[in-house]
């Protein structure tokens, strides 16, 4: 830059990222922001094939509760940009938004790409530099930022500031592998090891359910453990469980199969369905009707359910309310999580601890961080993205305090 103005350096153009750059850059500061992939947000881009959701709709108090462990550390940063801003920002790049029918927001489009090319577009107007297949390595021996482009050529940068975006570790190929954290472990950074959040698990399928069954959904169920009981839908594959409402309790399977080995769950095929009222209709005379067919008409139970039942239990009960009963408390034992590159998020990274009010790692004055490199993890259906979002609002602003520079304006969140 040949200007007078302070600079930062963003790493990583992922919606933390992003996000802080344009807060930094209305602030007016310089800043380049560094991906190492092609183009940026490509794990955004991703998660919205299926339709973006950004946040959600439910009650402050519910909402925040989603948030666990780290649920007193995210709430002044959530509350300074909420979910009412996030969708007001969206809007402000021409993407309405709306409430689904299970409370998450999306935009009206339902796609991650225009929202994105319109935020590119504004960055672009406002002077955010974006350069692209820069891998972040580090520091030199002079304390400079050091990257490495693409032809092998190395840069060496020294930024009034710099913020680190670059991820947790699932989806590796879409960009954030996680390797930044033996950088920041050996300056002296306190981490939580990075673990897979909103994943599958594995449970030993016998040879012949899994050949025919892998990719077969499960709808309408409740996954019941430690407590918790997750109304959702989940996949069988060869190796376990997908799904949501195997994600939404990923976090306690994790940490109990951790300390205490395999974990049971049970799992309610009809939980629509009282045990006494899937009794009744299981007593229903069969007639001249199979089994299977028996079960799918009076019962409701599909092809998938009922021999779920079979590779649990081996033989079905003949007496019906032992029937429903094994229907309503299926038990399922989990061995483990699926590995952290399937996962969808990432649990785990940068500690509270090591971190000051403005999110500056307390090791290294100047650098910042935020997204999910920080140690906090939440439910899909919009908790991901608005904390991440959330967080690079955070970042930016504690840079601004640290260089001494007069916030953008008097309310959190670009305009």
């Amino acid at each position: 830059m040949t200007d007078n103005r302070k600079t930062v350096a963003v790493i990583g153009a992922g919606p933390a990222g992003l996000m802080a750059a344009e807060e930094l850059v209305r602030a007016g500061l310089a800043v380049t922001v560094y991906e190492r992939m092609p183009s940026p947000a490509r794990k955004l881009l991703m998660a919205g094939r299926g339709g973006l959701n950004l946040t959600h709709g439910e009650g402050r108090e519910a909402f925040l509760a989603r948030y666990g462990a780290a649920e007193p550390w995210l709430t002044p940063m959530i509350e300074a940009f909420p979910p009412a801003a996030l969708r007001a920002w969206c809007e402000g790049l021409g993407e309405k938004t709306f409430v689904g029918s299970s409370g998450r927001v999306f935009p009206e489009s339902f796609k991650a790409s225009p929202l994105l090319r319109a935020w590119l577009r504004r960055l672009d107007g406002l002077g955010v530099a974006l350069a692209t297949r820069h891998r972040w390595q580090g520091w030199d021996g002079d304390g400079r930022l050091l990257l490495e482009r693409e032809d092998g050529d190395a840069l060496h940068l020294a930024p009034d500031a710099t913020l680190l975006a670059l991820g947790g570790a699932s989806w590796p190929r879409l960009g954030s592998d996680g390797t930044w954290t033996e950088i920041l472990a050996a300056r002296g950074v306190a981490l939580t090891p990075l673990a897979p959040a909103n994943c599958g698990f594995e449970h030993a399928w016998s040879h012949h359910f899994a050949e025919r069954f892998a990719g077969t959904p499960l709808k309408r169920i409740a996954i019941g453990f430690d407590g918790m009981s997750v109304m959702g839908e989940a996949v069988i594959t060869r190796e376990g469980l997908e799904g949501g409402a195997i994600y939404a309790l990923s976090g306690r399977l994790r940490e109990a199969i951790a300390a205490h080995g395999p974990q049971t769950v049970t799992l309610d095929i009809r939980p629509d369905l009282s045990p006494s009222h899937l009794a009744a209709r299981l007593a229903r005379p069969r007639g001249k009707q199979s089994t299977a067919s028996f079960l799918r008409k009076a019962g409701g139970l599909m092809p998938v359910a009922v021999n779920l039942l079979r590779e649990v239990l081996g033989e079905l009960p003949a007496e019906p309310a032992a029937l429903a009963k094994a229907a309503k408390a299926l038990p399922l034992t989990l061995t483990a999580p699926r590995p952290i590159a399937r996962a969808i998020s990432s649990a785990g990274g940068i500690r509270r601890e090591a971190l000051d009010d403005n999110l500056m790692l307390q090791a290294l004055p100047g650098v910042f961080a935020a997204g999910e490199m920080l140690d906090w993890e939440a439910p899909t259906g919009g908790y991901l993205l608005q904390a991440t979002f959330a967080t690079g609002v955070a970042a930016a602003q504690g840079i601004q305090r640290w260089l001494g520079v007069e916030q953008a304006s008097g309310e959190a969140g670009p305009k």
